[in-house]
């Protein structure tokens, strides 16, 4: 998980909030009703401050250390932040939390009859990447994305009232390709957190060491990895993506466009040859327009 820059110390809850805007896909796009961008927009203040958490890129001078009760002293202890984060849940739904994020949420989990448990697993997902930096296998990787990244796409569909078993199932497989893919895009940069995310049979399988990962440019053995992971990833979005034509109006448009943000990235890699080790490979306005043209005529 990685951060998308610094908040203002003064404001942590708005310092938070503007990250928004350097997301790889839209949180709240103005195209949605009023009431369900400030939902999502009360979503993504919680995902995004419990990832600043578990990343350390939290505001200089432990504002939002204070605010959830924890000493200066130990501020920098990221496991002792998640759990007192995790009791600031809580009294989001059994009294008044004490983080103004969490108040802001409060609101929205009342409307939307929210449960505990995709918040609880985001929160995990960090306390996870404290633990464990290297994933043996693909369905090592999946169980982290379970907790990562699946919990959002079941939030965007609760919060629009059309949550379904189904959805959530093609949700899932839709979140977990995003979550592979950004962490294809951010080999290096994990890399330099001492995280991996490519999992080490494969590493095996194509003959990479974690060494070259650290080179400035890919091998082609690490190029071919690479290549096999978006493959996966493709398969999953294209797995997940009936779940555009399963709702309509706004929604359809803003599922499109995670989708299509997927693919697009995908197609990012393959066009630097699967070299994502210089710096993560980002589509162009133009191919995300034209991927999000396909998905929502269906033809990917």
């Amino acid at each position: 998980m990685t951060g998308t820059g610094t908040p203002a110390s003064g404001d942590p809850e708005r310092g938070t909030l503007d990250k928004a805007a350097g997301e790889n896909f839209p949180v709240a796009p103005f195209f949605l009703p009023k009431a369900w961008r400030t939902d999502l927009m009360a979503v993504y203040g919680f995902a995004r401050l419990v990832d600043d958490i578990g990343d350390g890129d939290l505001a200089p001078g432990g504002a939002d250390a204070r605010l959830l009760g924890v000493e200066p002293a130990v501020a920098e202890d990221r496991l002792l932040l998640l759990d007192a984060f995790e009791e600031d849940l809580h009294r989001v739904f059994d009294s008044t939390p004490r983080h103004p994020l969490l108040r802001r949420l409060q609101p929205t989990v009342r409307r939307c009859a929210l449960t505990p448990e995709p918040f609880l697993g985001l929160i995990a997902a960090n306390r996870q990447d404290q633990l464990v930096s290297r994933y043996e296998t693909y369905d090592d990787l999946l169980a982290y994305c379970e907790l990562s990244a699946n919990p959002v796409g079941r939030l965007v569909l609760s919060v629009t009232g059309t949550s379904t078993p189904e959805r959530i199932h093609l949700s899932d497989a839709i979140c977990t390709a995003l979550q592979i893919v950004e962490h294809l895009q951010d080999v290096a940069e994990d890399l330099g957190n001492d995280r991996i995310y490519l999992p080490a049979e494969d590493m095996k399988r194509f003959h990479v060491q974690e060494a070259d990962l650290a080179t400035a440019s890919a091998s082609a053995s690490v190029r071919a990895l690479v290549a096999y992971e978006a493959e996966r990833a493709r398969d999953l979005l294209n797995e997940g993506a009936p779940l555009v034509g399963s709702v309509h109006g706004r929604l359809k448009l803003l599922l499109a466009g995670f989708v299509a943000g997927g693919r697009a990235a995908i197609k990012a890699i393959a066009a630097a040859e699967y070299d994502v080790l210089p710096g993560p490979p980002k589509p162009g306005k133009i191919q995300l327009l034209r991927e999000v043209g396909v998905t929502l005529r269906g033809e990917g």
